[in-house]
């Protein structure tokens, strides 16, 4: 366990040096994202607590492809609900061939966990990048400190994951 904690934080370390600038819901938010599902599908964690951050991945992308194709003038009618559809199909419906989602036995208060985990961070990260913007409009359009629209998400989704983790390994609900 500690080799592998070991080996993810140099990759991290590493992976700051060759980071770009922070964009829209920036490349950095969505490698964090990612990173942050792979560790926690690599240590063996539950699938609700994982499936979080595929949802907030989810978002992310979602948000980040909207921001690429305004930026070449190719928005369109329902280029939310297009994009958003696009992504979530993409993710689950292989998921639910390959026997992933959709398991009897794979469930969370009656819902499949990956589903369930998924929903809870699409939610919780758009919910982040509200509170980002809110703060950042508060102080007059700067962000309160450095790599905020990154940190706020991440803490946001640790902290929902921590408690989802709790709940589901003492059996609170």
């Amino acid at each position: 366990m500690k080799q592998k904690i070991f080996l993810f934080s140099t990759l991290t370390t590493v992976g700051l040096f060759f980071s770009g600038v922070a964009k829209a819901v920036c490349p950095v938010c969505v490698v964090a994202v990612g990173a942050g599902l792979g560790f926690s599908e690599w240590l063996g964690v539950d699938d609700v607590v994982s499936s979080i951050w595929i949802g907030a991945f989810l978002v992310a992308t979602v948000l980040w492809t909207l921001v690429w194709l305004k930026k070449r003038n190719w928005d369109f009618t329902f280029d939310v609900v297009v994009v958003s559809l696009a992504y979530y199909l993409l993710t689950f419906v292989p998921l639910y061939y390959a026997g992933i989602v959709g398991h009897p036995l794979n469930k969370f208060l009656g819902t499949d966990k990956i589903i369930f985990g998924s929903a809870v961070g699409s939610v919780i990260f758009l919910l982040a990048d509200w509170l980002h913007n809110y703060l950042k409009k508060k102080n007059g359009g700067k962000s309160f400190f450095p790599y905020q629209k990154v940190v706020v998400p991440v803490i946001t989704l640790t902290l929902t994951s921590l408690l989802f983790y709790i709940i589901i390994t003492y059996k609170l609900i």
